[in-house]
């Protein structure tokens, strides 16, 4: 069970325990706050809390995420046909390595595309933040860091500084 003021996972968003209540259905919930948007409160069902709601990374698994972030690999059966589909799917795993993928493959693909002179890609661009939220966010909480400095961390940890 979790306590009040304890952060959570529940789905892709970091969440803070704000209340442990009951509904007139004598059901326990928590009543859940997104950090990314403090004015919504989510109620989830104890009984019910399945694949949707988990801890977030312990310090120590935080750090060992970033170390391996250099070694997982970026998607590279991806198309413009497949693109959202495959980053859907990938965002529902609800894993760190996967949100790693989104992250390398979206940089990549836009990098490519401003070579050739072309616009970054909408979609690219949008699973990016995406997946950098929500990988930047759960990291932080576990790091005691802000979103910026979680980034700039990953990035000079993967330009070996």
């Amino acid at each position: 069970m979790y306590q009040i003021n304890e952060y959570v996972m529940y789905k892709n968003d970091v969440c803070k325990v704000i209340d442990i209540t009951h509904n007139i259905n004598n059901k326990d919930y928590y009543v859940l706050v997104p950090i990314s948007d403090l004015s919504l409160k989510i109620n989830v069902p104890i009984d019910k809390q399945s694949n949707n709601l988990r801890k977030v990374f312990t310090k120590k698994e935080a750090q060992k995420i970033i170390k391996e972030i250099k070694d997982i690999e970026p998607v590279t059966n991806i198309n413009d046909k497949n693109l959202e589909v495959t980053y859907q799917q990938l965002l529902n795993n609800r894993n760190y390595v996967d949100l790693i993928k989104i992250i390398k493959t979206s940089y990549l693909r836009n990098e490519a595309r401003t070579t050739k002179k072309k616009k970054p890609s909408e979609k690219d661009s949008k699973y990016f933040e995406l997946a950098e939220r929500y990988l930047y966010n759960e990291l932080g909480i576990a790091l005691n860091m802000t979103f910026d400095e979680v980034k700039n961390k990953i990035i000079k940890t993967i330009e070996g500084d």
